[in-house]
């Protein structure tokens, strides 16, 4: 499969008329001024298409959580533009979004820290107990709505971080490197239900990762970007199923292996 040049991520095809959910481009981002700037990221340029799973992989540094960050309006890029839906990103505006760590309120319930998510979505009293409920169900966590945080395992605190962004009704979803913390087992079980409740929503997703294992299971399209600063070393398509197959019978397919070497050499070249 082919690879992107250095410079820029070329333009993912989109159908006549559709606008792409997330547009960056020309984007560079330092840190610092003068001769003590940094540029972390760039020249980039991307398109991410409605229902895309798109997956950022590379090495440590290279400007994978920068870009997330500047998808989720954290920051404001130092050149170039991005757009989501359209327009400037303001945070907690167009995303959901999912850190490594779930940042839950240890005081509340897990129903009401999914709830209070679906406060603010505007979503009314009466119908929340039956949205969280659902929400729950969907990551894996049915009745559990009245435990609390400190009852529950770390893989489960992270599902009900994914539930609650979720529940904002957002039709985009970034994930900084959500699993990084967890046991394998769990890792593998999470990104298993991750890719279920990816296809069964048809949620837009941007998934940073240092994995070139759960890049190629999660993704439709994966990124690797290159040392400091990013630019893209391969954009490179995921046609694998999405539903319907096991995950070890995923895993074992010829394709899939294909893909984990393709990627992962790109990852290692751009780490040199």
């Amino acid at each position: 499969m082919p690879s992107a040049p250095d410079t820029e991520t070329p333009r993912t095809p989109k159908a006549p008329g559709s606008a792409p959910v997330v547009s960056v481009t020309g984007v560079r981002h330092s840190y610092g001024r003068g001769a003590d700037a940094v540029t972390a990221l760039g020249p980039l340029s991307l398109e991410i298409p409605a229902g895309e799973f798109l997956v950022l992989v590379g090495p440590s540094g290279c400007g994978k959580s920068t870009l997330l960050r500047l998808i989720a309006g954290f920051e404001q890029a130092t050149e170039g533009a991005v757009e989501v839906f359209g327009e400037r990103p303001e945070p907690g505006d167009q995303a959901g979004i999912v850190f490594q760590q779930p940042r839950l309120f240890p005081w509340r319930t897990v129903g009401d820290n999914v709830g209070l998510a679906l406060k603010y979505a505007g979503v009314p009293r009466a119908e929340r107990p039956e949205r969280i409920a659902g929400l729950l169900a969907r990551v894996g966590l049915a009745d559990t709505a009245g435990r609390r945080v400190w009852q529950i395992s770390g893989g489960q605190q992270q599902r009900v971080a994914i539930a609650r962004a979720l529940a904002g009704g957002k039709r985009l979803l970034l994930l900084d490197e959500p699993f990084a913390a967890l046991d394998a087992l769990t890792r593998e079980r999470l990104q298993e239900d991750l890719r279920t409740v990816s296809a069964e929503t048809g949620t837009t997703s941007v998934f940073v990762t240092h994995s070139v294992d759960e890049a190629v299971f999660l993704g439709t399209r994966a990124i690797v970007l290159t040392n400091r600063p990013g630019t893209v070393a391969l954009d490179v398509p995921i046609d694998l199923p999405r539903t319907g197959a096991d995950p070890d019978e995923l895993r074992g397919l010829p394709a899939y292996a294909a893909l984990r070497a393709e990627i992962g050499t790109a990852v290692r070249e751009a780490a040199s």
